[in-house]
């Protein structure tokens, strides 16, 4: 039976199969907008933490962790080391780097509004992981920014693996975002960490727009050409961040805003990793249960990138048929069927998009299509050509940096 996209939300989330979580069903409404990872890292706190509403909540998390975190290679420790090599050989996609702000005045402005430094609260809009997502106006350019607020002592406290807390999904999402830059990425503008408080902030672009799937209504009313579009801007970003050896890790429509303009904008890169050459391998899935790939409900290591792909092809079924391809009455059910069950397609729908679904949701990841082949597929560039190629700021440097090698090596003596 297929339900709605909505209905998924009362599904309790977990991170992969054979990781047990106590969780209650909640429903998640537009609040979360892509700033913060609603349904798949939010397992139910047994008693919510009372706390004054300046930006912050207690968070909805619990351990994650189990026995085999003590053998395996931590992937988030890695991700760090990893991140940090990246920055010191300044390769970072930013000709302007995110600023970073030590200094945290808190007051309010003459009309009772809170201020955190220059940014004047104006209402909550999401709520995020470990914290919530609070819309802020900038006194300096008059623009308006999302700011996700944290406790540090909070995050300290919460285990999501034997030997992590939450601080280290926030600071490696903080310097993931730092070396990125894209139109179809959601960008950072500032990080607010002051030693002398227990405040810590993430300033990011406001995106006034929706979910990708946001008021489509019944079953195929977003369409066609407007599917196309999102998916073609959806492959634009994660392209840029698999070549740049990043996992997403929770692609799906809550993730995916779309501007005024319409453009879609990937965000929340919370569970988000980074890793070496093509070692893309994953032992554990942090996603959403329905956005889950076949490989990943199984047990055992998975490639990242091919993850991101089978979440790829979901949104895009969500995007034109308005349901999810498998969805089950429990957990377990909805695996199973991901695992067991054939994707079921209309047999008078459009031959092109059927066969780039298929190809998408192929579930053996070695068959599966990759994001170039996406790319090129006749339906994606149907009558607006190529998509477009990013001119990578770091690449940029790097052919720059090897060009001067060169000429300096086949310099005359």
């Amino acid at each position: 039976m297929m339900r709605s996209v909505d209905d998924v939300a009362e599904m309790g989330c977990c991170g992969c199969f054979g990781f047990s979580f106590a969780r209650k069903a909640e429903k998640i409404g537009r609040s979360n907008r892509g700033y913060g990872n609603g349904w798949s890292r939010a397992p139910l706190l047994e008693e919510e933490v009372e706390e004054e509403d300046d930006g912050f909540d207690s968070g909805n998390v619990t351990d994650t962790g189990t026995e085999d975190d003590e053998v395996c290679h931590s992937p988030v420790k890695r991700s760090e080391e990893i991140l940090m090599d990246r920055a010191q050989n300044g390769l970072i996609c930013r000709e302007v780097p995110v600023k970073e702000t030590d200094k945290l005045v808190r007051t309010e402005d003459e009309d009772g509004n809170k201020l955190i430094n220059e940014y004047v609260r104006e209402h909550k809009i999401g709520s995020g992981s470990y914290g919530k997502v609070v819309l802020y106006r900038s006194c300096n350019d008059g623009k308006y920014y999302a700011i996700k607020a944290f406790h540090k002592s909070h995050l300290l406290k919460l285990r999501v693996a034997p030997s992590e807390t939450a601080m280290n999904d926030v600071l490696r999402e903080v310097m993931i975002m730092k070396m990125l830059r894209h139109p179809n990425i959601v960008n950072l503008i500032e990080v607010i960490n002051d030693p002398e408080t227990d405040h810590f902030y993430m300033v990011l672009e406001y995106v006034e727009g929706k979910w990708v799937c946001e008021g489509s209504g019944p079953p195929s009313d977003l369409g066609e050409n407007k599917a196309r579009k999102y998916l073609r801007d959806i492959v634009s970003g994660l392209m840029y961040l698999h070549s740049h050896n990043i996992i997403h890790g929770d692609i799906k429509p809550d993730n995916l805003l779309v501007t005024a303009s319409g453009r879609v904008k990937i965000g929340d890169f919370s569970v988000s990793q980074a890793f070496e050459d093509d070692n893309d391998k994953l032992r554990r899935s942090p996603g959403t249960p329905v956005f889950t790939a076949p490989e990943c409900c199984v047990g055992g290591r998975y490639h990242g990138k091919a993850a991101d792909t089978w979440a790829v092809g979901v949104t895009l079924y969500c995007m034109i048929f308005g349901k999810y391809p498998f969805l089950g009455d429990t957990l377990q059910d909805t695996y199973d069927k991901i695992v067991n069950n054939p994707i079921s397609l209309p047999d008078d729908m459009n031959p092109l998009l059927k066969n780039l679904l298929e190809g998408l949701l192929c579930k053996d990841p070695t068959q599966r299509m990759t994001l170039e082949s996406v790319a090129q597929h006749e339906w994606v560039i149907g009558d607006e050509g190529p998509i477009p190629q990013h001119s990578c700021w770091c690449q940029h440097k790097t052919s720059h940096k090897d060009t001067c090698d060169a000429s300096l090596n086949n310099t005359p003596t």
